[in-house]
């Protein structure tokens, strides 16, 4: 069980544990792997995706399961994938500025 293995890591740190995590999966298919997490990109490789909204599953599926269904899940996702893209677009906009300082 991992419970929120992915929380407070930045994105570069969090793609070598889902990768590591994967890897150990892979090796072992009859090993159950359960991870609870709110950063969507950690479990959507995962078989099974269970969505809880107020102790209760709403949704469950695969990642492009969920998506195509455009529920709790997908809207989720595009709000992650989003903020993603702004972080990157504010980090090059610093880098840039900082550049043109320098």
């Amino acid at each position: 069980i991992f419970d929120e293995a992915t929380s407070s890591l930045d994105s570069i740190t969090e793609k070598a544990i889902t990768e590591t995590i994967q890897r150990v999966e892979k090796s072992r298919p009859t090993l159950m792997t359960i991870l609870v997490a709110h950063r969507l990109s950690t479990v959507a490789h995962a078989d099974r995706i269970y969505v809880l909204e107020k102790g209760k599953i709403t949704e469950q599926g695969t990642h492009t399961e969920l998506i195509n269904r455009a529920g709790l899940y997908a809207a989720l996702w595009r709000e992650q994938i989003a903020s993603k893209h702004e972080q990157g677009s504010s980090s090059e906009k610093n880098l840039r500025e900082t550049t043109a300082t320098a």
